[in-house]
């Protein structure tokens, strides 16, 4: 998506005479608060206890505690793009998006407060490296993160608790929180990734933590060693996203192509979806069964742990870039058209 780096905000200064404008940083400019923002893209939804909460461009974040029938915008210290977003607690979240950005929230979405930006990922590399004397790759790493500025976006995020949580994104950006974000580890060294290839998604099982990236990179969390270890993957295309549950990961993304595992990531077996454009995104019901959604606006939905899958008529077409099942048999979706509420009907879209 693309991320507005800079607003112009126009200062009046005489009358009669011409606007000047001066460039205020979007990670020093709270998101505006606009009856638009409802219809503006939106990016990825979580749940948060009984609350539902989503998150988009300039900083949008909305929150609705009526299942999405209506919506209140919240409290955001950024303009960010903001891409993921999750709540492992009621109360304790956290969003993530570009400019390096990570948000947090106490009290279930409704307000944010910024722990970390683009502008200190870099120090934060140089700092930790350079107390070992085998990382100059990455203290060099960090030193051209930091002279290139707060450009590069965090893409998803990862939390098991309300202290532990992995943030990920663009060019094998990593960091780890033990501390519900007061203080930020890169993990940049231990990702099988030599080429920096971008992580876009990372989902956890309850026993395994798996990465899915650019240019088929898979990952799995060996515990033990405390790294990311590269699994073979079986295609060469980007995931752009990965569902993991206890028992199967199924990794999916571009031009149709889901892959699945019943073996932690040993081998993997190509899932027919029927779909030529991308998928985008994926959610999973109280039964159990999984949805896929495309760019194009195509749904399918599986009973069998994503073994197969059959086409859902979620009514007019739209690119769902993120998605929830509500607890009324009915999907909660969202994309650059900002939310929409759509009932599961099986078949084929007209």
């Amino acid at each position: 998506m693309f991320s507005f780096k800079f607003i112009a905000v126009g200062i009046a200064l005489m009358a009669g005479n011409a606007q000047a404008a001066t460039l205020v940083d979007v990670l020093d400019l709270p998101a505006q608060h606009s009856e638009l923002a409802l219809r503006s893209p939106l990016l990825d939804l979580a749940q948060a206890g009984q609350r539902t909460v989503a998150v988009g461009q300039r900083g949008h974040i909305l929150y609705s505690d009526d299942q999405g029938q209506s919506w209140n915008q919240a409290s955001v210290p950024v303009s960010s793009d903001l891409n993921a977003v999750q709540f492992p607690t009621d109360k304790q979240g956290w969003a993530v998006g570009h400019d390096g950005v990570v948000l947090h929230s106490s009290d279930g979405g409704a307000s944010w407060e910024k722990q970390l930006d683009g502008r200190q990922l870099g120090r934060l590399m140089q700092d930790y490296y350079s107390a070992r004397p085998d990382a100059g790759q990455w203290l060099e790493e960090g030193k051209r993160i930091e002279a290139e500025g707060a450009d590069k976006p965090f893409l998803d995020l990862w939390f098991s608790d309300e202290r532990t949580g992995f943030v990920v994104g663009a060019f094998n950006l990593i960091f780890r929180t033990l501390d519900g974000g007061k203080s930020w580890e890169p993990w940049t060294d231990r990702t099988d990734n030599p080429s920096g290839y971008h992580l876009n998604a990372i989902s956890s099982d309850g026993e395994h933590l798996y990465i899915a990236g650019e240019q088929g990179l898979l990952l799995r969390l060996d515990g033990g060693a405390e790294r990311f270890q590269a699994l073979e993957s079986p295609y060469q295309g980007s995931f752009f996203g990965i569902s993991a549950q206890p028992g199967m990961v199924l990794a999916y993304g571009l031009r149709g192509h889901a892959y699945r595992s019943t073996d932690v990531g040993a081998s993997w077996t190509a899932v027919k979806t029927g779909l030529n454009s991308s998928i985008t995104a994926s959610t999973r019901d109280a039964h159990g069964t999984l949805y896929l959604f495309g760019q194009t606006g195509q749904a399918l939905a599986s009973s069998d742990q994503g073994a197969n899958f059959q086409p859902l008529n979620i009514g007019q077409p739209v690119p769902v870039y993120g998605a929830l099942a509500s607890s009324d048999n009915g999907l909660l979706l969202v994309g650059a058209r900002g939310i929409s509420q759509r009932p599961v009907v099986s078949g084929k879209q007209e």
